[in-house]
């Protein structure tokens, strides 16, 4: 049988002739639901004809069946598909939103990052890379850092003597027991400039340093080594770095955090109150109430300008040292502020603080310094940074009014025209390692034995372990020593290094008998168990 018959016999659908007298029609199988006839049975000999003639064909063929209401269907199927299901859609919009805030995301990393990259370079003036690394600060090594803070007016060009450091302050930092301090000094100090034989302020000492080209081994080039020099020779310090800033950098720093707390404890009980006007605002420069208040940069900014010197000013008792105060006091709280989470894990805060600094602040700080400076200054608690004020030191004004040769209202040291003795001991001994050097008491010894001379002997004993003895005297014969603490609760250092000099035998009271003849924060009084053996035997 030829092939061409197989085919047509075993694959293509029956259909009936035109002759077939069977009463139906035959119909197309288009429609979903069109019948078909039934397939014809094959005679088994066509079969075997088959098989034999082509054997592989035969057993191939002989299995198929043709079901043409299936091959519409899948014809039917091959149509363009229905639309994604409500979930899928879904689905694919979060991804793509995902992506977009990826992408918003990465975007503003990218602009906060090079905002950083600009800043640091600007004011570091070091290889950006170097923020991954961090160097040993000068001083570590000794355990201890100190900063030359500066502040002028220059961003204020419309400002008289702009460029004069109205604002100077020493930062300390103590390394290895987590502390620091900050202390101001005044503007109004009048010293003596290097190679110069004539005297000037001390805030005049920048700008002389940068007409005259300022350059000496061992400090920085220009005004800001000029002071460094002044204050390092005179008050006996060493000085590590500095930074210039001018007071638009307090201002966007404070803005840039959200604003700072500060607590006003005026003397007055109305508070401070400054009337020269704030033109940006047209009301006074100050007028704050005793007790806490939140404050923009604008009010801190007036805050460490205010002297409150004008007419119906009050709350200034110390006038330029009150705003002194309130500049250490408005730093703490920026500090306080800048380093908690909120700031920290804002980055338009961080990115408004990286400007305010950015724009406003000259340093001799390397970027891998500042980042051990960051690693150091965060692990100090707000409570352990103390602030001195040279006017006030244990009570004690270290400074005197002088009125200058050419009729200026200056200070000098309280000892005389020079002499830095007094400030120098004073920052020795808080710079100082030893806790009793650090807490400075004013110890007085009296002589409550009968042996002459015992108190002169303990003076000797104490001062060689840095105790300092500010008098000595005689008192009523009493068999043991008693050691008077007259302002209980401070110097802690001192009174337990007292007690276990003196012995368990000696008696601690806070009942002072000598208020009115001695000012002292202990005074203790020999008994006659101080008298040494060899002494008693002799007698």
């Amino acid at each position: 049988m030829p092939l061409a018959s197989i085919i047509r016999h075993t694959v293509m659908p029956y259909k009936k002739s035109r002759n077939s007298k069977s009463s139906k029609p035959a119909t197309s199988p288009v429609g979903p639901r069109a019948a078909y006839p039934a397939r014809p049975k094959q005679s088994s000999w066509v079969a075997q004809q088959q098989a034999a003639e082509f054997p592989g064909i035969g057993i191939t063929l002989g299995s198929y069946k043709h079901d043409p209401f299936k091959t519409a269907h899948q014809t039917r199927r091959t149509k363009a598909p229905k639309r994604p299901p409500g979930r899928f859609r879904q689905a694919l919009t979060l991804k793509r939103f995902g992506w977009f805030m990826i992408i918003i995301v990465a975007a503003i990393g990218l602009w906060l990052g090079g905002k950083f990259i600009y800043n640091a370079n600007r004011l570091f003036h070091g290889n950006i890379l170097s923020v991954l690394t961090t160097t040993k600060l000068k001083g570590e090594e000794n355990g201890r850092v100190n900063i030359l803070l500066a502040g002028n007016s220059a961003d204020d060009s419309g400002h008289s003597g702009a460029d004069l450091t109205d604002s100077i302050m020493l930062m300390s930092i103590d390394t290895r027991n987590n502390q620091a301090f900050l202390m101001s000094i005044p503007r109004d100090l009048y010293v003596q400039l290097p190679g110069s034989s004539s005297h000037s302020k001390i805030n005049y000492a920048y700008v002389a340093g940068e007409q005259n080209d300022f350059n000496q081994n061992g400090y920085p080039a220009g005004g800001m080594g000029e002071l460094e020099k002044v204050i390092a020779e005179n008050f006996g310090i060493s000085i590590n770095y500095y930074a210039l800033v001018n007071y638009s950098a307090l201002k966007e720093a404070v803005d840039a955090v959200g604003g700072v707390d500060i607590t006003i404890n005026s003397s007055d009980p109305r508070g401070l109150y400054d009337p020269n006007i704030d033109y940006s605002t047209n009301t006074p420069l100050v007028k704050l109430s005793n007790g806490t208040h939140h404050l923009a940069g604008q009010q801190a900014l007036n805050l460490a300008r205010a002297r409150g010197d004008s007419y119906n000013s009050y709350g200034f008792a110390a006038s330029d040292f009150e705003r002194t105060k309130n500049q250490r006091n408005l730093l703490l709280a920026l500090k306080t502020k800048a380093v908690t989470a909120g700031v920290l894990s804002n980055p338009a805060k961080l990115s408004s603080l990286s400007d305010a600094i950015g724009r406003n602040v000259t340093t001799d700080f390397s970027l891998s310094e500042v980042r051990r400076l960051y690693e150091l200054v965060k692990n100090i608690d707000g409570g352990a940074i103390k602030s001195y004020s040279l006017n006030s030191v244990n009570g004690k004004n270290l400074l005197a009014s002088y009125a200058s040769p050419d009729g200026q209202s200056t200070l000098i040291p309280a000892a005389g025209l020079d002499d830095y003795s007094d400030i120098s001991n004073f920052l020795q001994r808080i710079t100082s390692r030893n806790p009793i050097v650090q807490e400075g008491a004013q110890i007085v010894i009296l002589n409550g034995s009968d042996t002459a001379g015992l108190a002169g002997q303990q003076q000797a004993r104490l001062e060689v372990k840095n105790y300092i003895v500010s008098d000595i005297g005689n008192a009523t014969t009493q068999p043991a020593t008693t050691i008077i603490q007259t302002k209980p609760g401070v110097n802690p250092n001192t009174l337990k290094a007292l007690k276990a000099l003196y012995g368990k035998s000696a008696t601690i009271t806070n009942t002072n008998p000598f208020a009115d003849a001695y000012d002292a924060d202990f005074i203790i009084i020999l008994g006659t168990d101080q008298v040494p053996a060899a002494s008693k035997t002799s007698q």
